[in-house]
């Protein structure tokens, strides 16, 4: 289930890239808020508090506008590509009973059949559930496995639903490790066997070299 978290916002008044910036040093994010057919609202969130919120992506939060209460999951987070901050974000209106699809990660469980390896083909899958109570995970079990795990295999909480449209692809895929090939060693070798006879050549002309 998702955390539910209550943060205070402040209303956006100021906009640019020098508003953003003043915000920013002011440890704060600048955020829009669109859905159900709404104007989007502009607001500036608490920065510290709200990338603790955030670690989990798809995070229910509660949003205390100067006095309005607005329920919200994080739809964007642009992120700085060098420093450790977030600098903007997209959150998505939601209300009690209403379902959304959302990404969520895949925990793989189990080990493949033996003499066999595996690949996370597909790190996070599309979800819809209801927006109070989205999971933080789906599961896909690969014990024993010696075939690809496909969709059909993840299992999801019981009020939720996948809304993958590709159904046919490997969430995770099962394959044997192929060993190295022979012509790089046989490559080696005929190149030690040539280098030998050389060597062997040079020596038979040296020595002729001396008889004269």
């Amino acid at each position: 289930m998702a955390d539910k978290i209550l943060i205070s916002a402040e209303v956006r008044t100021e906009f640019g890239k020098g508003a953003a910036r003043r915000a920013r040093r002011a440890d704060q994010i600048p955020a829009v808020i669109y859905g159900h057919g709404d104007d989007p609202r502009h607001v500036v969130l608490p920065g510290h508090q709200t990338a603790l919120a955030v670690r989990n992506p798809n995070a229910l939060i509660t949003l205390d506008i100067e006095g309005d209460e607005q329920m919200v999951v994080p739809k964007d987070i642009q992120r700085d590509p060098i420093k450790p901050f977030i600098v903007h974000m997209d959150l998505l209106a939601v209300r009690k009973g209403e379902k959304i699809v959302v990404d969520v990660p895949v925990e793989v469980l189990g080990e493949p059949a033996e003499g066999f390896e595996f690949m996370l083909d597909q790190p996070t899958v599309p979800v819809e559930a209801d927006a109070l109570n989205l999971p933080d995970s789906v599961s896909i079990d690969i014990t024993d496995r010696d075939e690809n795990a496909l969709p059909d295999s993840l299992v999801l909480p019981a009020d939720a639903e996948l809304a993958l449209t590709d159904l046919e692809s490997p969430i995770v895929s099962i394959y044997e490790p192929q060993e190295q090939p022979l012509e790089d060693e046989d490559a080696e070798a005929a190149e030690g066997e040539d280098g030998a006879e050389g060597e062997e050549a040079q020596s038979g002309e040296a020595e002729g070299d001396d008889s004269e």
